[in-house]
């Protein structure tokens, strides 16, 4: 199984700002829901590991993943595979 932290997208090139902790009330313990079921878009670690994932191996599609995530994606849209085919319905719309 393939470490997606290792690439093609590194933190350093992540274009929008997040917090180095987790964010305010995205503790799963609390929420009752994991990590593994939802994105969420104010977490590096979780825009990284999903935007990797999802990108082939591109670093311009892992790129690309990031913006429309942060700037596009409806907020009402959290799960993984909801994220992911919003995606994929959407990706020729946008830049």
């Amino acid at each position: 199984m393939a470490d997606y932290r290792l690439g093609p997208m590194k933190k350093s090139d992540l274009q929008f700002s997040y917090p180095d902790g987790p964010a305010d009330g995205d503790d799963p313990a609390r929420r009752a829901i994991p990590d593994s079921v939802l994105l969420n878009r104010h977490e590096w670690y979780g825009m990284l590991y999903s935007c990797n994932s999802w990108s082939g191996g591109s670093l311009a599609t892992a790129l690309k993943c990031e913006r429309l995530i942060q700037r596009h994606l409806p907020a009402r849209i959290r799960g993984h595979a909801a994220v992911l085919a919003w995606l994929r319905a959407s990706w020729s719309r946008y830049r």
